[in-house]
């Protein structure tokens, strides 16, 4: 059989274009050839990825499709419409015309792969007879409530009359209980005709006919909703998709956002002592919530490293005074490099899951201010199911007062050596998942042996298919 060529389309979001890019580097070192389709983005450099790669001797090519709406990830947050409206209308033909060249070349494309949150990929890949790996960026839980948003539909938490239901559900396979607080916000809007709405579930009409689920999530920590989605299709768990040498440095660098080098201060500060926080890349934090978030960490007394990436709020007049001497903020940072260093000690954060999953690893308690999209459900695997974390007030219901209180908890006292215990475990678990012979370890293997399989029946259908003509 010739070597596996596949083509991989990914998003240019961060929290789906990072942990795609891992993914291509491990299917490589593993004899695969990946062309890698996105868009391009600020906050990375299809040029620096792919000098990483031939410098680590992967055969990765990226291409950037440039046909498609886009927009820059600081104006996500405010345009989200365009480019649901984009993904849904106008990425199958460039995408289509990429394939259509792929397949001359030698190798020719033999797989397609696609982030979940693409509207064409199952039909596509059907349509030129390839196998179709679909590569969730979330957790399990998140997937499980897509997958079955129709029993929200039938019991009435969605798309009803009733929709504004705050009892316990406890129907969905898998989940024992989430609250309608906790859902995907597009669960909880009243509109189920948006353009997040149509996008959402086109694509989940696309994972049904998928061969392949890829996961960046972990088993021992979401046992129950995996086995829950494997009885209805193939789902592997093979998370956290970390590059090889994450807890050092390593991996295949790319981004080309201005980064400012914290680790001289954090030197100054005693182990644990610093709450890091950050919201991310794509929405932004009300004024409102920014101010009472801002004035519970002055008033907790806390050392902090904050980062706040240009064109959001600002934060209170004369909080930078204020703070000097145990606070530090940044435009961006490394945020791996702060989460490993001894002395952080908690991390604030929106839950997007690639800072969660990089919290576990580095061992560090959150708290847990969900803004929008998976970042709800996943504060409640976190803060309720993991127990490694606190949920602040919800957005535009978070106090100063709750802040400062629940920062003193965390970073000192009974419920952050709760915190922390737990976190210890789950820690231990994650890292545990992606050494020889750990779980992830052992999935991705199983994977690309069910893939090569497929590939190898396919190569034997053809070939009895040509001889009988």
């Amino acid at each position: 059989m010739a070597k596996p060529h596949a083509l991989f389309a990914t998003v240019s979001l961060p929290g789906h274009f990072f942990p795609a890019i891992n993914l291509a580097a491990k299917l490589a070192a593993n004899g695969f050839a990946i062309t890698v389709a996105t868009l391009d983005s600020e906050y990375f450099s299809l040029d620096l990825f792919a000098a990483a790669a031939r410098s680590q001797g992967l055969d990765i090519r990226f291409q950037a499709l440039k046909d498609v709406v886009h927009l820059p990830v600081a104006q996500w947050d405010l345009y989200r419409d365009t480019a649901f409206y984009a993904m849904l209308h106008h990425a199958f033909a460039p995408m289509e015309e990429l394939l259509q060249k792929l397949l001359r070349e030698e190798p020719p494309v033999s797989v397609l792969i696609a982030d979940t949150i693409n509207t064409w990929s199952s039909t596509m890949a059907k349509k030129y007879d390839l196998p179709h790996v679909s590569f969730w960026t979330q957790p399990a839980l998140v997937f499980a409530l897509h997958y079955h948003k129709d029993l929200l539909i039938s019991n009435g938490h969605f798309a009803s009359p009733d929709r504004n239901r705050k009892d316990t559900i406890r129907y969905i396979p898998g989940i024992r209980e989430i609250e309608p607080h906790e859902l995907h916000p597009i669960y909880q809007d009243k509109d189920s005709s948006s353009l997040s709405h149509q996008f959402t579930f086109k694509c989940f009409d696309e994972v049904r006919g998928t061969n392949f689920v890829l996961a960046n999530t972990v088993e021992e920590l979401e046992a129950e909703a995996i086995s829950a989605i494997q009885r209805e299709m193939p789902f592997y768990a093979i998370g956290p998709v970390f590059p090889d040498g994450f807890t050092v440095t390593g991996g295949m660098a790319g981004s080309i956002a201005t980064v400012q080098d914290c680790s001289h201060w954090l030197d100054t500060m005693p182990a644990a002592s610093v709450l890091y926080v950050s919201f991310g890349t794509l929405v932004h934090v009300s004024e409102r919530d920014l101010r009472e978030i801002a004035h519970g960490v002055l008033n907790s007394k806390v050392n902090f490293l904050w980062v706040r990436r240009p064109g959001t709020a600002p934060l209170p007049d004369g909080f930078v005074a204020a703070s000097e001497g145990r606070g530090m903020v940044v435009p961006w940072c490394h945020q791996k490099d702060v989460l490993l260093h001894p002395s952080v000690g908690g991390f604030l954060t929106h839950c997007g899951w690639n800072s969660t999953l990089e919290s576990v690893w580095c061992g560090v308690p959150m708290l847990c201010f969900p803004l929008a999209f998976d970042q709800l459900p996943n504060c409640k695997l976190v803060s309720k199911d993991l127990k490694i974390g606190v949920r602040l007030g919800g957005s535009g219901e978070v106090n100063r007062d709750e802040v400062c209180d629940k920062i003193e908890k965390l970073m000192g006292g009974e419920v952050g050596a709760e915190v922390r215990m737990e976190m210890d475990k789950v820690q231990k678990a994650a890292r545990a998942a992606v050494a020889s012979n750990g779980s992830s370890s052992r999935n991705m293997d199983k994977f690309i042996d069910d893939l090569l399989k497929h590939l190898s029946e396919k190569d034997i259908r053809i070939s009895s298919t040509n001889s009988v003509i």
